[in-house]
């Protein structure tokens, strides 16, 4: 069956600015992304229904017969053996959200088309669903667990050959091949420890679990990873992390702290780059929220910093509780920059000006040909349309 993830257009809005450059099930949390969990459970490839100018990167299958799923929903086996249960026309809700629908033949643009077309909805009891930027590091200890077991069934560890390595509870730790650690404390009696393949934990690092090291990544000498936290492939974490989630190719390599935050994909934190993860007055936390235009109440006391793609900070950065930086953005200066630092801007505390697109352009294709990947045409494209959908914003 062709399976489509779909954006819920509501929920995107409220994911930016992370769904700039990305569908929603591009997100990663837990160990995998949103898109590699069903195609984990379901055993087929996926596909995208997004934005018109993410569509090329991220390609939409077409067949007569599809299953299109909310690409903002972590699946687990109960919904999974739902969905495998539906017939034409049939879907699933949660609290009135579309959560999937099979249907045969019928012509679909965009995922409000899918609505008019289920015929027959069933409210389902029990649903993880990633509707705000804050529940990505609020979900993420859960989806680890969940991932880890998924990921790791009926397979063996690799050794921790590593004699000045100390390790607790070596049951729930996982050890893909070509990882190596040395002379650290991994600690999973809070929960499990992935260590991805190719990974490295360097010397002197404490990891408590939940977490996870994806493929590539480094933990760096002397690093406390203080649990509920992932750090997605090919990124590279020291100083103190805590429940926080690095999409991929990212680095905060140097002394500072980040708690409660995600940061997308090829961005970099500075040398003792921190963020505030609580106010001094114990307050809720407010976040920026694209759909209001205006800050939002996140309901909760403790949130750092988000991040979206290819943004950065100078050494010294200090991030306010609950800062948005979004896509592109170049932060520097003494003093705390502005709660929200919209895309493609350069500056900091003492002002923000617009980061020309074609300098924004050469920076991300140096950064990205160190790691071996192209600044190609479509990534040049997707660049292109971020900088004139957020010009509002600057």
């Amino acid at each position: 069956m062709n399976v489509v993830l779909f954006d819920d257009p509501g929920i995107r809005q409220s994911l930016l600015p992370l769904t700039f450059t990305r569908p929603v099930a591009d997100i990663r949390i837990g160990i995998l992304t949103i898109a590699e969990k069903w195609r984990t459970y379901m055993g087929d490839e996926v596909s995208y229904l997004t934005q018109p100018y993410l569509q090329t990167k991220f390609k939409r299958q077409t067949a007569s017969n599809q299953l299109f799923l909310n690409g903002a929903v972590c699946p687990h086996v109960e919904l999974v053996r739902l969905i495998r249960q539906l017939n034409v026309g049939e879907g699933l809700s949660y609290r009135g959200m579309l959560v999937a629908l099979h249907t045969h033949g019928e012509q679909v643009q965009q995922a409000d088309d899918l609505q008019l077309l289920a015929r027959s909805v069933t409210e389902v009891e029990n649903c993880t669903l990633i509707k705000e930027v804050w529940d990505i590091f609020l979900q993420n200890p859960e989806q680890i667990e969940q991932d880890f077991a998924l990921v790791t069934a009926g397979r063996q560890s690799r050794p921790v050959h590593d004699v000045h390595t100390a390790v607790y509870c070596e049951r729930n730790i996982f050890i893909e091949e070509g990882a190596k650690i040395r002379a650290a404390v991994l600690n999973a009696e809070t929960g499990p420890i992935y260590i991805g393949k190719n990974a490295q934990v360097q010397e002197g690092a404490l990891i408590a679990g939940p977490f996870a090291l994806c493929e590539g990544s480094v933990v760096a000498m002397g690093a406390k990873m203080r649990g509920k936290t992932t750090v997605g492939p090919f990124s590279k974490v020291g100083g103190e992390v805590s429940n926080s989630v690095v999409f991929g190719y990212s680095n905060k390599g140097h002394d500072g702290y980040m708690g409660n935050s995600v940061l997308g994909e090829w961005c970099n934190l500075g040398a003792d780059t921190n963020t505030s993860n609580l106010k001094n007055n114990y307050a809720e936390v407010k976040l920026w929220n694209y759909p209001s235009n205006s800050f939002k109440g996140t309901g909760q006391q403790f949130c750092g910093l988000i991040m979206g793609d290819h943004s950065k900070s100078s050494i010294n950065t200090m991030f306010n509780t609950g800062t948005v930086v979004g896509v592109s953005a170049n932060v520097f200066g003494p003093g705390f920059p502005p709660n929200f630092v919209p895309s493609f801007s350069w500056g900091g505390a003492a002002g923000l000006e617009t980061y020309r697109l074609d300098k924004a352009l050469e920076v991300a294709e140096r950064v990205m040909a160190r790691r071996g990947i192209a600044l190609d045409e479509t990534e040049q494209s997707i660049f292109s349309e971020v900088f004139e959908h957020t010009k509002q914003y600057r």
